[in-house]
C-alpha cells in the first residue's frame, strides 16, 4: 500500500486550489464579497419603516408627559391661548408652591399630608404583598396538597373580577369593620386587589427555578433552608422586583376606592388632585397649579422605577454561582 498522501486527502474539503497555487506555492485565500454582506434592500426599507414606527408611537407616549411639564411651568393666564407655546418661555415655579401649600378644597388637605397618608398606604402594601404573595407562590409551586389546584384557579378567577363590580360590598365590608376613612381600611383593600396577581406571577418564577439547585447545595453541605435563602432566593429577586413595580403603581395610581373610603384630612393623592382640580379660585382652574401637581405625582413612581430597574435582571444567574 502507497504511503504517500496528497494534498487534498490532508486539506480534506478545502481544496488545493484554495490554499495551494499551480506551483505549488501558498495562495492567499479569497475573500467574500462586501455586496454579499451587505442586507438586502428590503430588509433595509423593513427595519427603517420599523424605527420609523417606533419613534412615532415613542413621541405619542411621550408628549402628554412632557406637555404636562411644560404647562406646570408656564403661568397660568398664558396657558389658556389660541397659540400655545411648546417652550414655557415665561418660566415660572409659581404653580409648584401653590400646588404644594394650597388646600385641596375648604376643610380637605394639602399635598403634603396626602403624600404622607399614600406613601404609608403604598409601601405598606408593598412589603404585605411581597411577603404573603412570595410564601403562597412557593407554597403552590414547591409542594403538592390536597385543594392546591383549586387554590390556583380561585386566585385566577378572582383576578378576573373588576373591582367596581364589588364596590358596594367592600364598603359596606370597611363599614362593619369600622375602618372607613382610615389608611389601614384602604390598605387592606388595596391588598386584596393585589395579592392574586402578585401570587400567579410570582408562581412562575418560583417554578422556573430548578430544584436540582437546592439539591446541589445540600450535598455541598447547605441545610434546606441554607440552600433556599442562598440560592433559590437570589434567583427570585427579578420576579420579586416586577411584581413590587406593579403593586407600587397600583396602590399609589388607584383612585376609585379611594375616593370612596376616603375623605377630609385622610384623602390620598389621587382624590386630592381631584378635589384640588374641581376647586375654582376665582371663577376658574387654575390649570397651571393642576399640571404641577400631577408632575409631583409622578415623580415618586418615575424615581422608584430607576431604583429598582437595574435590579431585575441583577438577579438572574447570582444564587447559580457558589461564592
Amino acid at each position: 500500500m502507497s504511503t504517500q498522501i496528497n494534498a487534498s486527502t490532508q486539506l480534506g474539503t478545502i481544496g488545493v486550489e484554495e490554499v495551494l497555487g499551480e506551483g505549488g506555492e501558498p495562495r492567499t485565500p479569497r475573500r467574500r464579497s462586501i455586496q454579499a454582506r451587505r442586507p438586502s434592500p428590503r430588509k433595509v426599507a423593513t427595519r427603517t419603516l420599523l424605527n420609523i414606527a417606533a419613534a412615532i408611537v415613542f413621541a405619542l407616549s411621550v408628549f402628554p408627559v412632557y406637555w404636562m411639564v411644560n404647562l406646570s411651568f408656564t403661568p397660568n393666564d398664558k396657558i389658556i391661548s389660541r397659540t400655545p407655546s411648546f417652550l414655557p418661555l415665561d418660566f415660572t415655579f409659581g404653580n409648584y408652591l401653590t400646588a404644594w401649600n394650597r388646600e385641596a378644597a375648604p376643610g380637605q388637605t394639602d399635598f403634603p399630608h396626602a403624600l404622607g397618608a399614600t406613601m404609608t398606604v403604598t409601601f405598606g402594601v408593598l412589603i404585605a404583598t411581597l411577603l404573603f404573595a412570595f410564601l403562597a407562590s412557593v407554597a403552590v409551586a414547591r409542594f403538592r396538597f390536597r385543594g392546591r389546584r383549586v387554590f390556583i384557579v380561585s386566585v385566577l378567577v378572582v383576578q378576573m373580577i373588576p373591582g367596581e363590580a364589588m364596590m358596594f360590598t367592600i364598603y359596606g365590608m370597611i363599614d362593619d369593620w369600622r375602618l372607613m376613612n382610615t389608611l389601614l381600611g384602604l390598605g387592606i383593600v388595596y391588598l386584596a386587589a393585589v395579592i392574586p396577581f402578585t401570587i400567579w406571577t410570582l408562581r412562575g418564577f418560583v417554578a422556573g427555578v430548578p430544584a436540582d439547585l437546592e439539591e446541589a447545595a445540600m450535598i455541598d453541605g447547605c441545610t434546606k433552608s441554607q440552600a433556599f435563602w442562598k440560592v433559590t432566593f437570589p434567583l427570585l429577586a427579578p420576579g420579586l422586583v416586577a411584581t413590587g413595580i406593579f403593586a407600587f403603581i397600583q396602590a399609589w395610581n388607584e383612585f376609585t376606592m379611594a375616593l370612596l373610603l376616603m375623605k377630609g384630612y385622610n384623602l390620598t393623592l389621587m382624590p386630592w388632585l381631584n378635589a384640588f382640580q374641581s376647586s375654582s379660585v376665582g371663577g376658574s382652574v387654575n390649570w397651571g397649579a393642576v399640571m404641577a401637581g400631577s408632575t409631583l405625582i409622578a415623580l415618586p413612581v418615575i424615581i422608584f422605577f430607576l431604583i429598582v430597574q437595574g435590579r431585575m435582571t441583577g438577579g438572574l444567574v447570582a444564587g447559580a454561582v457558589k461564592g
